[in-house]
């Protein structure tokens, strides 16, 4: 049976399954999707396997292996190289080629807030890891400057701000945001990381908060966001929309959309 999957690690709390295995279902198609743990320094010998293995149509890729990953490829994507992340390989006329449907994703989240009339001056993002990459070319397509990056490490924050042309210093994750919105790129928040930076009393009151963690969905800086009344974006609204990507890509089809209510309803239940 062809498959793809998810590799990462942890990789135990991944919803793509859920997503992908839904769609086969509603479509009909006779595949699977499936987790696999790949750790740091561990993505050439998973994938020296894999190239073996008529079945597999590719894989996405989480924390923390999306540079290795991009490495690996023969053929990459200009958001891949933009972003200098890989969170997605497919198989290529013989070799790998490496995407990012992580950027898309985000420029749609970006929009639908937008869209929604909140504020979109100046946003406080969280992290300088593949995923806060992803945000900063994202927010370059959109149009979206004002950026400040709040990191644990504040040298990688200015080599990152620096790289992308920003203009506000950095801060540490202990500053409290002061901005339209903010989003969090880092696993801050996820079962087993404490958040650092749940303080939400300086963003706009016609501000919101997107945060890319998926387990839980219910972040205490989402919990925080609903208190005080701004829109909210979850991990779950990204994490879809960029499984719709890699579904056509590895599988040569978009996926049907046509119940994914039912989706939505069980990856936040």
């Amino acid at each position: 049976m062809i498959y793809a999957e998810v590799i990462g690690d942890p990789i135990e709390h991944s919803k793509s399954p859920i997503i992908h295995k839904h769609w086969f279902e509603v479509a009909g198609m006779e595949a699977d999707y499936r987790r696999t743990r790949v750790g740091e320094g561990e993505v050439e010998a998973y994938l020296e396997k894999r190239r073996a293995d008529a079945d597999w149509r590719g894989c996405n890729v989480t924390m923390p292996i999306k540079f290795e990953a991009l490495e690996q490829a023969d053929v990459k994507s200009d958001l891949a190289i933009a972003a200098s992340a890989a969170n997605m390989l497919i198989p290529h006329e013989g070799g790998l080629a490496a995407g990012n449907s992580d950027v898309g994703a985000i420029v749609m989240v970006l929009k639908a807030l937008h869209e929604a009339g909140r504020a979109m001056t100046h946003v406080a993002l969280y992290g300088t890891g593949g995923a806060a990459r992803a945000v900063l070319v994202a927010a370059r397509t959109v149009g979206l400057h004002a950026i400040t990056i709040h990191a644990r490490d504040r040298q990688k924050a200015i080599k990152l701000a620096v790289e992308f042309g920003l203009s506000r210093e950095p801060r540490t994750m202990a500053d409290a945001p002061q901005a339209d919105g903010v989003i969090n790129a880092t696993p801050l928040g996820m079962v087993g990381h404490r958040c650092l930076s749940c303080d939400v009393a300086g963003i706009d009151e016609n501000g919101w908060v997107f945060d890319m963690v998926t387990a839980p969905v219910e972040t205490e800086l989402v919990k925080s966001a609903r208190a005080r009344g701004l829109e909210i974006k979850d991990g779950i609204d990204m994490l879809v929309e960029q499984a719709a990507v890699s579904f056509e890509a590895f599988f040569d089809a978009p996926p049907k959309r046509e119940r994914d209510d039912e989706l939505f309803a069980r990856l936040r239940a």
